[in-house]
């Protein structure tokens, strides 16, 4: 398919998508790129349902663009606070806290909340657009999107996660290939088994469905972009790029790490969320895989987050989650209208 039918299907002027960044999206970043003409995109990871209605309103009224917002569907995997020892991976994070200045937390009474109520608060606000990553949407929610109006994006790191998607009625699909930033959203196979490159991925999965393909993982300038459609994709997504650009909530020390990124630069871990993602090392991840010790997902990402939030206020770079892509060496421009500009001069090509 052509990059019209993803025109055609979300509203918008170019088949450009923002990544959504759980934790790291912003009201500012998601309304530009919708304004310059792409599918701007929300990361709503953790919100509550009530949160969810607000960041929905607030990019509403600050534009009349569609746009996209990003929620994970449960694997079955979840752990909740009763159903694992805490103490074990506490202790191992100990030197972090004590380098934040923070007490270890307590036992939550619940590490997220229920998806059923965040999926009811998006559907009811109603985006034009509601991506989801780690499974295959039910078939209520197939037919709620579809009731509403709301076009569905699934994402896929195999051949059989597209199928799956294409099977379940989706409207796009994002192949998101191993060098991407962020959680491999791998939900049919261990993500370690999953780690299939966009290169490979891509035309396997055009091949394999009958929605649009939207690329993902390693385009982060016009010869990305130009790769992609070679390869039969009717889009692109694209993540470290925008992540870089002052219109995100990334820290000024997560821009700076993206900065000084190289092709080899990042890895992948489960030490700050208990889930395998590629992002850049640091002292954080460093002591984490050294201890051993990771609690299960979620468990590991909350206990993670009790110093990761004081340390993102603070500036240091050496306590976050430094998520990026394996293109992080391109990502160079300052602004989102200049990452787009860039991204669009390779659709001309």
């Amino acid at each position: 398919m052509s990059g019209s039918a993803l025109q055609d299907l979300f509203g918008i002027d170019e088949p450009i998508v923002l990544g959504p960044f759980g934790g790291l999206s912003s009201v500012a970043l998601t309304v530009e790129v919708s304004e310059l003409g792409g599918l701007g995109s929300y990361g709503l990871y953790g919100y509550a349902p009530e949160r969810i209605r607000e960041t929905i309103a607030q990019l509403r009224e600050a534009t009349d663009r569609p746009f996209a917002v990003n929620l994970w569907l449960p694997t079955g995997d979840e752990v909740a606070p009763g159903d694992v020892d805490l103490g074990p991976a506490t202790a191992a994070l100990a030197p972090l806290y004590e380098a934040a200045g923070v007490e270890p937390p307590a036992p939550p009474h619940a590490f997220l909340p229920a998806v059923r109520d965040q999926l009811a608060a998006a559907l009811e606000s109603g985006p034009a657009v509601l991506s989801l990553v780690y499974g295959v949407p039910q078939p209520w929610l197939v037919e709620a999107a579809r009731a509403r109006g709301i076009r569905l994006i699934g994402t896929a790191t195999s051949v059989a996660e597209a199928r799956a998607l294409d099977a379940a009625g989706v409207d796009a699909i994002v192949a998101t290939g191993a060098e991407a930033a962020g959680h491999r959203v791998s939900f049919l196979r261990r993500a370690e088994d999953s780690l299939v490159g966009t290169f490979a991925l891509v035309p396997q999965v055009v091949d394999a469905v009958g929605v649009p393909v939207i690329a993902a993982g390693g385009i982060a300038d016009r010869r990305g972009v130009a790769a992609a459609f070679a390869l039969g994709a009717s889009g692109v997504q694209v993540g470290t790029a925008f992540l870089r650009t002052r219109e995100s909530a990334a820290t000024e020390a997560h821009r700076a790490a993206i900065q000084a990124a190289r092709d080899t630069g990042t890895v992948l871990t489960r030490a700050m969320s208990g889930r395998l993602a590629r992002g850049i090392p640091n002292t954080a991840m460093r002591t984490i895989e050294t201890a051993g010790v990771i609690a299960p997902f979620p468990a590991q990402n909350w206990l993670t987050g009790a110093f990761r939030a004081p340390a993102a206020r603070a500036g240091n770079g050496e306590l976050l989650s430094l998520w990026a892509g394996q293109a992080a060496g391109l990502a160079s421009r300052e602004t989102a209208a200049e990452v787009f500009a860039e991204l669009r001069a390779g659709l001309r090509a």
